[in-house]
């Protein structure tokens, strides 16, 4: 059985204002989603990108969405979709948040009568100064890392310095985290929230318990040594 106490724990001790978002990522399996609610993850990700492992039909979309709690976001992540697929989709299934993780513009993100979040690969300081400004009316920024051919999910960092001081507390850090060094990238970053799906997997698409616990444990160590500095 889970030691889950850490969370009561830590979430007593710190302020709700000072509490990063998690987001667990990926969910292909109701019993990921449950442990999900379980843990108090602020979000989970469903992924409508066919070519990705951690897709999933619209059907089983549907009853993962109705698996999370009242308290955890549900959100759709399409990459280049056609408007047609998406509503399809929002039709069907219970969507909170829609994310987008391809090269979709402001005005199409924006075409869908729901709060989204646009995803940002990063290259250089330059080139990211100027999608942040583009894509400010999202609901919140999503930085990943850059890898050409590859829309999201390379399970690799990049350089966070790269981020500019003052989009730090308003952004979701995503990019290679896991339960090894998510500590770092809270107090480092102290980020709005933390997005991870690859860092938390058994094999591909199948959530580890034990790492989602630790991952979920190391951030709300770093919220509460951020309280006591």
């Amino acid at each position: 059985m889970l030691d889950l106490s850490f969370l009561r724990r830590d979430l007593i001790k710190t302020r709700l204002s000072m509490r990063t978002r998690i987001k667990l990522c990926g969910m292909t399996r109701p019993a990921d989603v449950e442990m999900a609610d379980h843990l108090g993850a602020d979000a989970i990700g469903i992924n409508f990108y066919p070519p990705s492992p951690r897709a999933v039909s619209i059907e089983m979309a549907a009853e993962l969405a109705d698996l999370a709690g009242a308290f955890c976001t549900r959100v759709a992540l399409f990459v280049n979709p056609d408007q047609d697929e998406v509503r399809r989709v929002l039709e069907r299934v219970s969507i909170d948040v829609i994310q987008f993780h391809g090269d979709e513009s402001p005005e199409f993100c924006q075409g869908f009568n729901k709060p989204w979040i646009k995803a940002l690969r990063v290259r250089d300081s330059a080139s990211l100064e100027a999608d942040l400004e583009r894509y400010r009316d999202a609901q919140t920024l999503l930085l990943d890392a850059y890898k050409p051919g590859q829309p999201g999910g390379t399970g690799e960092t990049f350089n966070w310095q790269l981020i500019p001081e003052r989009w730090r507390s308003s952004i979701v850090l995503a990019g290679g985290l896991g339960p090894a060094n998510v500590f770092e990238a809270v107090s480092t970053l102290r980020p709005l929230g933390v997005d991870v799906s690859g860092g938390i997997e058994a094999a591909k698409g199948e959530k580890s318990p034990d790492k989602m616990t630790e991952f979920v444990r190391q951030v709300r160590l770093a919220d509460a040594q951020r309280e006591t500095a």
